[in-house]
């Protein structure tokens, strides 16, 4: 299997400065020398064995059970060296890795058929880690998505709070006492910012245990227990409807077999003058099978869609698509910040978990930051209505709304009251 390897990677690294030490103490050089180095070492022969068989899943998994070890650089410096040492070559185009990826998409239907149960299972899989391991990474409001980079030297913090600014635009609240429906609520921060910056009637559904408590206390010490309600529940069993619908960074756990029933419900539960706004993580290119690694390790269940496999459950739902954005990039961006955030506070980690979790998490960050920013993935976002009149006919409307947001961001609750709405164009 060792030859397999290096055919591979002698393919893959044209350009950089890959390192390979194989179980029996052998050396071999990739690329031609220019770049940070990198030196990867195959601890035993399953390593070997793995990168032979299945590299998509198996770089990940041998990394994490310390049977791949990086000696010089690191695990984002591999697989920077990999994906861009030969733009013109792709691994999974080989007869062998388009063979495996037709078989998961096979039984893609098998593993993303996501009953109620089994949708609450795969959240509490993820999100119900502790608490104290997103502290280490996230911004102060936990905002568990992409973020939007308004400039290149925003923090975090503040890309994420101009994301939530970017999607209540989107929404267009023009009057205080709209009733928003979020789901996939998180940890509740983007359901309380409308509440506090538009006077918005929220209701958050979550299937996360950590996340309903965290985000209940948080609209408590917020004083907007009476305008936020948290619930924990499956969106299949909400009720409407409701003036807007929001649903950030949940889409991805739905999967294929659930696309229709979702946005069947959504249009259910949408008002006929309403406005709902999806964001959620898509890929470029044609449908696929989801990543091995990340679908064992870090999100069950979940899959990255096409937008030709969203639209084609969308044009089935009755509801029209108002606007199309793409986010290119700062997801990778949003991942770099919190791979670096994670990178400096892996000992807390360890602490709270173990030396393989560690490895699991660093990849995990490290190969997603590298899809969103040398591969195919980005971010979609997508507004949807049954009316088309629900929203004004140019997108001056969400700039401005921006503007209005952005003056009143951070005010003391009772400043804000006269000052939130958005000019009401939805008529012209």
């Amino acid at each position: 299997m060792k030859f397999i390897v290096q055919a591979l990677v002698s393919r893959l690294v044209e350009t950089g400065n890959l390192t390979i030490t194989y179980p029996d103490g052998t050396r071999q050089r990739f690329g031609d020398g220019t770049g940070n180095p990198v030196h990867m070492r195959l601890n035993t022969k399953k390593a070997v064995w793995g990168l032979a068989f299945d590299p998509a899943y198996y770089l990940g998994h041998h990394y994490g059970t310390g049977d791949i070890d990086i000696v010089e650089g690191d695990i984002y410096g591999l697989l920077k060296t990999v994906f861009t040492g030969n733009p013109d070559f792709k691994y999974y185009d080989s007869r062998w890795n388009r063979l495996l990826e037709r078989v998961r998409y096979l039984f893609r239907w098998a593993r993303e058929k996501n009953s109620i149960v089994r949708s609450r299972r795969n959240v509490q899989h993820h999100y119900d880690l502790t608490g104290a391991l997103y502290d280490l990474f996230l911004d102060q409001d936990r905002q568990y998505s992409c973020a939007y980079f308004e400039r290149p030297d925003q923090t975090l913090d503040e890309a994420q709070l101009a994301k939530k600014r970017h999607i209540a635009a989107k929404l267009n609240i023009n009057r205080p006492g709209q009733s928003v429906l979020d789901i996939g609520s998180g940890w509740g921060g983007m359901a309380l910012y409308l509440a506090r910056q538009l006077g918005a009637k929220v209701t958050g559904v979550t299937l996360s245990d950590e996340q309903h408590a965290l985000s209940e206390k948080r609209a408590r010490e917020a004083g907007l227990t009476g305008e936020v309600n948290f619930l924990l529940q499956d969106y299949r069993n909400t009720e409407g409807p409701f003036d807007r619908i929001v649903s950030v960074g949940m889409f991805e756990h739905v999967g294929r077999p659930n696309y229709l029933t979702f946005f069947r419900k959504s249009a259910a539960l949408l008002k006929r003058d309403g406005v709902m706004l999806l964001h959620t993580i898509g890929r470029t290119d044609r449908p696929s099978a989801n990543n091995p690694f990340i679908e064992k390790y870090i999100f069950p269940g979940g899959y990255i869609p096409a937008l030709s496999e969203v639209m084609q459950a969308v044009e089935k739902s009755g509801l029209a698509v108002t606007d199309v954005e793409i986010l290119r990039l700062h997801y990778a961006e949003t991942l770099r910040h919190w791979r670096e955030r994670f990178m400096a506070r892996r000992e807390e980690a360890k602490a709270l978990y173990d030396e393989k979790f560690c490895r699991i998490w660093e990849f995990y960050l490290a190969a997603s930051e590298s899809a969103f920013r040398w591969q195919n993935l980005v971010v979609f976002q997508l507004q949807l209505a049954h009316d088309q009149q629900a929203v004004p006919l140019t997108r001056e409307y969400i700039g401005r709304g921006e503007d209005c947001l952005k003056a009143h961001e951070g005010n003391p609750k009772g400043e804000r009251r006269g000052a939130r709405q958005f000019p009401q164009e939805a008529s012209l």
